[in-house]
């Protein structure tokens, strides 16, 4: 099995402190980082060619009253034909930040299309990304007290209080 560049992998613990590289299969790099790294380590991926933000994910470790922030990043094909090993490589950038203060900062200055992760990240899940130029609503039509992607919001609740206050409807043989 052909492993992710061992060059890379190197220049990476070279470069960084106080990370953990792991490679979970032949095409997949895994970084884990401490918050203040992120930006450092993003621009340095995209240095090397690492220019595509494939996405932002968000993971909810509620009992380690924690959230994890996972960027994923690619190389751009560049041949029509064929990957590079380079190009089938996907990279995971992983930090964790404190459920009680969710804040981070915006990545947007290295990767624009950021823009609608960061802006999904804090509707869903309430994390306010310092920097961000417009946090505003994406998909959601109504503000939530718990955000609904949160290991904590009682979606039975949700439906009770939203859904059982809406009358029925009678058809006309006075069935409901």
């Amino acid at each position: 099995m052909i492993r992710v560049n061992n060059s890379l992998q190197k220049e990476v613990k070279s470069a960084f402190r106080d990370i953990r590289v792991s490679t979970p299969d032949a095409h997949r790099l895994v970084i884990s980082v401490k918050n203040d790294s992120v930006l450092s380590i993003l621009r340095f991926l995209k240095d090397k060619g690492y220019e595509h933000l494939a996405l932002v994910s968000c993971v909810d470790w509620i009992e380690e009253k924690e959230f994890e922030l996972v960027y994923i990043l690619s190389a751009y094909m560049q041949e029509d034909n064929k990957y590079s090993e380079k190009e089938r490589t996907n990279i995971l950038v992983k930090t964790r930040i404190s459920r009680e203060t969710p804040d981070f900062f915006t990545v947007i200055p290295i990767f624009q299309n950021a823009e609608p992760y960061e802006r999904e990240i804090h509707e869903l899940y309430g994390i306010h990304f310092e920097g961000h130029p417009r946090q505003i609503p994406l998909f959601l039509e109504r503000e939530y007290k718990i955000p609904p992607f949160r290991k904590d919001f009682d979606t039975r609740k949700y439906v009770e209080e939203v859904f059982d206050k809406i009358p029925f409807i009678e058809d006309s043989t006075g069935e409901k």
